[in-house]
């Protein structure tokens, strides 16, 4: 009697959520609701989201409040009390009943912008849609009038598109998918969008203090990078960290004539080159000194959810036209898992037209490093400092005066950027992280992927630290979004998707 009394139970659950997610998926659906969600996405990202940008930065969080006003949750702004930071957009919703809550992340800034670099046709601010992506042959499209049908595979090019400007639009449109619906959250939700996380998430620390009160929650959702390469859904329970550094090295206070002064003056992008050749070798393994040994090793069972996801190797080659990749073997999700050195840039005199026979008189690099759980964002830049220290450089954190230019045969300036911040992991086992993972399989036909760590990176310690949270990331963009770079672009389909994953965690069970 009763199993019988569970089974029927377990019936009308299953029939109950089944119930819930044709109606979140009906009104997705609905070419009405998708065309107005078009435009509004659009009208959104033609805000300009570069920090610094103090105008335009007020003008994107004034348009969230916006929307959650509009939605009947009370927005505020919350400023750390720097001069010159974004606001975070704040708001929550109560749920009679509810014995969760949920705060659920993304930001609406987005990293710098060359527009000389953009695809022809294409600017960063002005959205446009194209019928497939552009190294495939895709074609601009007019945006559809009202009664004409919206092709879910077709692509929205902007900055912001996809990171992270998706996450913020997904998590508001998913509360008011349910409002619409009839169906009520089961969880007290928090919504928190974030101004300056490309940036390193430089005051987050003191907005997590000052409104600590405000800001408590069971778990935290962040809405941030894509989902798998394969298209699947995933669930990433950590996130790598990351720092910036400014590497600088130096020859003559003065160009030179490279016929007049070639064999006798140094060149300064020589030097360079060989510098950072010395920081790895021709496997991408990095050769400073202890980088990998402060790595915590995975758990087994994080090694065995690492084994079962599918494989992407063969697909991305293919995709990128790359003939071998870095790792020596090692699989593309292993790698993900290790601390990483990256030359985000170099650049030293003229290229191309404006290309003069001359000795230049300094080359600059920037480097990305990440870490994983165990690194250090100190220790991990004094292991790169002492690396160039040993190849015969005296480091310096200032521009160099005369006097030490003729004391010091090699010169290096190392600066670390602003922000930075180290890695974060959830244990996979963490009870309403798996409800999250049973929520967001309503919404597909598969097994959702759970994965370790995810390769980017995201200030999610200080969740940990500062309020003692724990955090998981749930993506939602297509892997091939082009984020940080030219071109960036967004699936319709993978938008109307997350905004159908969001709803289904917002009502899980």
């Amino acid at each position: 009697m009763k199993n019988q009394i569970r089974l029927s139970l377990a019936l009308a659950l299953i029939s109950c959520i089944t119930n819930a997610q044709s109606k979140v998926q009906k009104y997705i659906a609905d070419q009405s609701n998708q065309h107005r969600w078009l435009n509004e996405y659009a009208q959104f990202l033609s805000i300009p989201n570069v920090l610094g940008d103090s105008v335009n930065i007020a003008r994107n969080a004034n348009h969230i409040s916006n929307m959650l006003n509009q939605l009947g949750v009370k927005s505020e702004l919350l400023f750390s009390g720097k001069p010159g930071s974004a606001p975070v957009v704040f708001g929550s919703v109560s749920v009679p009943g509810a014995t969760n809550t949920i705060a659920f992340y993304a930001h609406y800034d987005g990293q710098p912008v060359n527009p000389k670099q953009w695809a022809e046709g294409l600017q960063p601010f002005v959205p446009v849609l194209l019928s497939d992506r552009l190294d495939k042959g895709g074609i601009k499209i007019s945006f559809p009038k009202d009664q004409e049908k919206i092709n879910s595979a077709w692509r929205l090019y902007s900055r912001g598109s996809s990171d992270d400007k998706a996450g913020v639009f997904s998590i508001i449109t998913a509360y008011e998918t349910l409002l619409k619906t009839g169906l009520k959250p089961t969880v007290n939700i928090k919504f928190f969008f974030e101004g300056e996380e490309e940036a390193g998430s430089i005051n987050l620390a003191e907005i997590f203090s000052k409104y600590k009160d405000k800001l408590g929650a069971n778990l935290w959702v962040i809405c941030d990078g894509p989902r798998h390469i394969s298209g699947k859904k995933q669930v990433l329970f950590g996130v790598r960290g990351d720092v910036n550094l400014d590497l600088k090295v130096y020859a003559s206070k003065r160009p030179l004539h490279s016929g007049n002064y070639g064999n006798w003056a140094p060149n300064p992008a020589m030097r360079l080159a060989q510098l950072l050749s010395s920081m790895k070798d021709n496997n991408g393994n990095v050769l400073i000194e202890g980088f990998y040994d402060d790595v915590v090793p995975l758990s087994e069972k994080e090694k065995a959810t690492l084994a079962k996801i599918p494989k992407v190797e063969s697909m991305l080659q293919e995709d990128l036209a790359l003939g071998q990749p870095d790792g020596n073997g090692k699989s593309f999700m292993e790698l993900l898992q290790l601390p990483t050195l990256n030359i985000n840039g170099m650049q030293s005199g003229n290229v191309g037209s404006m290309a003069t026979n001359v000795i230049p008189t300094e080359a600059t690099a920037v480097l990305d490093l990440r870490l994983v759980l165990g690194n250090d964002i100190d220790r991990q830049i004094n292991k790169v400092t002492k690396h160039i220290i040993k190849q015969g450089y005296q480091v310096i954190d200032h521009e160099p005066s005369d006097a030490e230019r003729r004391q010091y045969p090699l010169l290096a300036k190392v600066v670390k950027r602003k922000g930075g911040y180290n890695a974060q992991r959830t244990p996979m086992d963490l009870p309403l992280a798996q409800k999250v993972c049973t929520a967001v399989e309503t919404t597909i036909d598969y097994e959702v992927i759970k994965v370790p760590s995810l390769g980017g990176s995201l200030p999610l310690f200080l969740f940990e630290q500062k309020l003692g949270a724990k955090p998981i990331t749930v993506p939602v963009v297509n892997y091939d979004n082009n984020q940080h770079a030219e071109n960036e672009n967004v699936i319709l389909q993978y938008l109307w998707n997350g905004i159908e994953t969001m709803a289904a965690i917002m009502s899980m069970k």
